[in-house]
């Protein structure tokens, strides 16, 4: 094809302003997941939208705010990262809470790197209408915002027109992906984040950001896929709780990944769990590798 259009563009913002449901949305299948907890991202996840001439490569990112632990140090600093390789920013808010403090982490980044951004308010459905329109002016006043758009990344309203403005405004250069693929995820580090989606629903309080996944086996053949996954958690009393009384817990986990994966891959799926406990697993830089970070951010 001539004349062809690529842009990469990082979705950036605070923690649960919808940045992974805002990606789902727009590639029309599930290419991050998503929970109600914060972080729930940690690497930079890529989805791939291609309309007639122009490809657009959209980096999910993790939540930006002030970190405290390595893990936090090294997400934060790759969603920063992405912002200074990317073409275009989309900045989201939540319309109920307009710029907060970790919003403000944002956009000094960019004031100081000399970038501009695309704010997009989220969750417009969640405030009345006077107030949507007082946040919108407010924000217009600032120089950063090359544009600003209104979209309920759940339900889809204003991504049309989100997208025709990017679709627009992508530079000539030629696609890095073919037009039918979604993602550049493999599909053994998808099926990971399949199983730690479950289990960031399912676990309460601080133990799903003391936990990860590992996909040690992923056979496929022409009927069915055979994926076998250690659950990596720091303490034995954390084993304890993922397994749960008799096993009911890790089998509710087990069911939960196993019909999602089922249905994302378009194949049975035979799923087999085994919790491991590793001590400090979150000072071990082969995990930063994988999931495309910085140990020493």
């Amino acid at each position: 094809m001539t004349n062809q259009k690529c842009a990469f563009v990082a979705i950036l913002g605070a923690p649960n302003v919808g940045k992974s449901t805002l990606l789902n949305q727009i590639i029309g299948n599930k290419i991050s997941i998503v929970s109600p907890k914060v972080q729930t991202t940690r690497g930079k996840v890529r989805g791939i939208y291609t309309k007639k001439e122009t490809q657009l490569i959209l980096v999910d990112t993790a939540g930006i705010f002030k970190p405290s632990r390595r893990l936090d140090r090294a997400m934060v600093s790759g969603a920063l990262n992405e912002s200074n390789d990317a073409d275009m920013r989309l900045v989201l808010i939540d319309a109920a809470k307009g710029i907060d403090k970790n919003t403000n982490i944002v956009i000094q980044n960019l004031t100081k790197s000399n970038q501009k951004a695309i704010l997009v308010i989220n969750k417009i459905d969640e405030i009345k209408p006077d107030k949507l329109a007082c946040l919108g002016a407010e924000c217009s006043k600032s120089p950063l915002w090359q544009d600003i758009f209104y979209i309920s990344a759940k339900t889809g309203k204003g991504i049309d027109e989100l997208m025709n403005y990017l679709v627009k405004k992508a530079p000539e250069a030629p696609w890095l992906f073919s037009d039918d693929e979604m993602t550049d995820m493999p599909d053994r580090l998808f099926a990971a984040e399949v199983t730690r989606e479950k289990l960031f629903m399912n676990l309460q309080n601080e133990l799903p950001y003391h936990l990860t996944v590992e996909t040690t086996s992923f056979k496929e053949n022409a009927q069915s896929i055979r994926i076998e996954q250690n659950i990596i958690v720091e303490r034995p009393a954390h084993r304890m709780i993922v397994l749960g009384r008799n096993g009911q817990m890790i089998k509710k986990i087990g069911q939960q990944s196993r019909l999602e994966l089922t249905k994302q891959l378009n194949k049975k799926v035979n799923l087999f769990l085994f919790v491991k406990v590793r001590e400090n697993w979150t000072e071990d830089p082969a995990q930063y590798k994988r999931w495309g970070l910085d140990f020493n951010a």
